[in-house]
Formats: structure tokens, sequence, C-alpha cells
């Protein structure tokens, strides 16, 4: 198995946490986006799409991190076979993708990696209220349960590798202290790794 990384990308940790935490040994591939190594002829034969992270799982490619995670958790405790608990999964994975990143993560890239500008302050200002909702969901949710679907699971993997590095992109957690436990309940798990 091969898998296509970012270090500091948070849909490259989840797929690393996730891979450490099933046990499954795997090449990794280091892509610096920032000099557009995924934008090369040789990388775009691989994912079209030219992004990151990318399992070629001998000759079997599959992008998109959540794919992934789904791909490399069926069969495990990570994603549950009861229809009701797996679909509930997938909700959150959803949300995640949907709700969470294009907000929390964006922000997050456009803090570390953008220089200050008066674009910087637009695209953050309008990314603002999305990432606050989003948390304020998850924060409702783990009021009432230690993980997103029951157990441990690729949806708290998923959620967890934005949200604990939230603060980068402009969003601390002070006023969630049940998402903060919740972090700290994830980094118990067997198998954790830290993001950098």
């Amino acid at each position: 198995m091969k898998f296509y990384n970012v270090p500091y990308s948070g849909n490259s940790y989840k797929v690393r946490l996730l891979l450490a935490q099933v046990g499954i040994a795997c090449d990794i591939v280091e892509i610096d986006i920032l000099q557009g190594e995924s934008r090369t002829p040789e990388f775009l034969k691989i994912n079209p799409n030219g992004r990151t992270p990318v399992l070629d799982d001998n000759g079997f490619v599959l992008a998109e991190s959540n794919a992934i995670l789904a791909y490399l958790a069926r069969g495990t405790k990570f994603l549950p076979e009861d229809r009701q608990r797996w679909a509930l999964v997938f909700q959150w994975l959803f949300f995640e993708q949907y709700s969470h990143e294009p907000y929390i993560a964006t922000s997050r890239f456009w803090l570390q990696h953008k220089p200050d500008s008066p674009e910087r302050s637009a695209v953050l200002a309008a990314r603002r209220d999305g990432g606050c909702a989003a948390l304020k969901v998850m924060e409702g949710h783990l009021s009432k349960n230690d993980f997103f679907v029951t157990d441990y699971s690729i949806a708290d993997i998923a959620l967890f590798a934005y949200t604990h590095v939230s603060h980068e992109g402009g969003f601390p957690l002070d006023d969630f202290p049940k998402i903060r436990a919740w972090i700290e309940r994830v980094k118990t798990q067997p198998g954790f790794i830290p993001m950098m």
C-alpha cells in the first residue's frame, strides 16, 4: 500500500491515524502541495483532481479522505456493521466534509500559508459563521454522547483531524468544553498518533 500524504493536512492525518490504529503498514509518499507537487503531470495521472490524500492499494487508487477511511475501516470496529449505526457514521462523515472542513480547515490553511491581505481577511470572515455553527452542532451532540456514533469510529477520526487544531484556523475551543473532553478521549484510543 502506498499513501500520498501532506504532513500538516488534516485530511491526510485522518488516514494516517486510522492506518496506525488498524495496524496497516503503508509506504508514505510526501507531497508538497505548496510547491505544486499535486499538480504535476505525474501526480495528475494518479489523481486527475490534483488533490491529496490518495491511497494506492496495489493498483486500486482511491482519493478523498473520507472514502479512504471507509475503505480501510470496512470489516473493523471503526465502521459498524449495524445498518443504522453505519448510516450515522456516514452522516457525520458528510457533515465533516460539507459543514465543518470548508470553514475550519480552509481558515487554518489561509492563516498558516497565505500572507495577510484584504483577500485573506475577507475569506476568513466569510467562513466564521459556518465554522462556529459546526462546532455548536458538535458540542450539542457531545453533551449527550462520548463519541459521535456509540463507540469510537471513523466519524470521530474524521472530525478530530481539524477540530483538535481548530484554534490554528481562528476557532478556539474555550467555549466548547464537551468538544475539549472528546478530544482528550480520542487521544487515549489505542494506536493514537499525533498529527505531526
